[in-house]
């Protein structure tokens, strides 16, 4: 290591509290988790609430709005932790059942709480007989806020941390697993993916949807803001995937560089494989859209 960023000293939790006892904290990740899901609600209320985004009327008052982010959470929480369950270790939390519903332990999956919100919302389109395509178009566009400040608060965890690279950038994590680098000699830095995903999935990602819906009128063509959502984000993870960390189970001396899928000297992580679908689907959606009824 020539020159590396050290981690900074920041706490996991903005602060605790002793209660009977107890140890009591709010941590970064949960304050992302609620600000994310308080900024897409700000955001899908004022869009159901500004006519000239829409051809003809708006999906969904501001109240279903309200009502749906109940249904958001459920799903972002129940389809998180499932998919992390069956992605990710599925022998783990097979031969320790009682271990999945422990989400305060860690570990959500995003591709899990996406397919658990698109239930979701589902279910709530066809309780209050909602157009599912226009309402996914809002969810989509509200998405990027809450991706960039729970990527972000991966960082402040030390946590998803990415490979080992001598760029001036790279981050000397804590903890030994952080430090595991083997052939390299001394502090180990890393590709600071976290922040990666942050930029691309959270920031550019939304400022692409704001001038597509503000600018370009995507409202109007439904299909159109969730298509360049789902290739977006599907892009931006396969992208960073070459430059993150894949998780120690799928680690081997046989395969150091934790394959799901094996292409001669090459392969596919789990995120990149999980991505892939998203990336086809969405630009379905969005050759689709020119032809959709608004």
């Amino acid at each position: 290591m020539t020159f590396a960023i050290p981690f900074p000293t920041i706490s996991p939790e903005l602060f605790s509290v002793q209660l009977f006892g107890l140890t009591l904290a709010l941590r970064w990740y949960a304050l992302a988790y609620i600000a994310g899901i308080l900024i897409a609600w700000g955001m899908a209320a004022r869009a159901v609430s500004t006519p000239q985004l829409w051809a003809g009327r708006a999906p969904a008052t501001r109240d279903q709005i309200s009502d749906l982010i109940t249904w958001v959470i459920v799903g972002i929480l129940v389809g998180g932790r499932l998919g992390f369950v069956v992605f990710y270790e599925p022998a783990y939390y097979l031969a320790n059942p009682l271990e999945i519903p422990a989400i305060w332990q860690g570990g959500m999956s995003f591709h899990g709480g996406f397919l658990g919100v698109v239930v979701a919302g589902l279910l709530y389109c066809r309780s209050q007989g909602i157009p599912l395509l226009k309402l996914a178009d809002v969810m989509a566009f509200t998405t990027p806020p809450a991706l960039a400040l729970g990527r972000t608060a991966n960082f402040i965890n030390a946590e998803l941390w990415g490979r080992p690279t001598d760029m001036p950038w790279g981050v000397v994590f804590p903890g030994i697993s952080a430090q595991d680098c083997p052939g390299v000699a001394g502090l180990c830095a890393r590709h600071p993916s976290q922040l990666y995903e942050a930029i691309l999935e959270g920031v550019l990602l939304g400022l692409l949807l704001l001038w597509l819906v503000y600018r370009r009128g995507a409202f109007k063509r439904p299909g159109l803001t969730l298509g360049t959502f789902l290739a977006g984000y599907g892009g931006s993870r396969f992208f960073v995937e070459f430059y993150r960390q894949a998780d120690a189970q799928f680690i081997t001396a046989e395969n150091p560089l934790g394959w799901v899928v094996s292409l001669g000297p090459a392969g596919l992580s789990m995120g990149q494989l999980l991505s892939l679908p998203m990336i086809l689907i969405g630009v379905a959606f969005i050759l689709r859209a020119p032809r959709q009824n608004a």
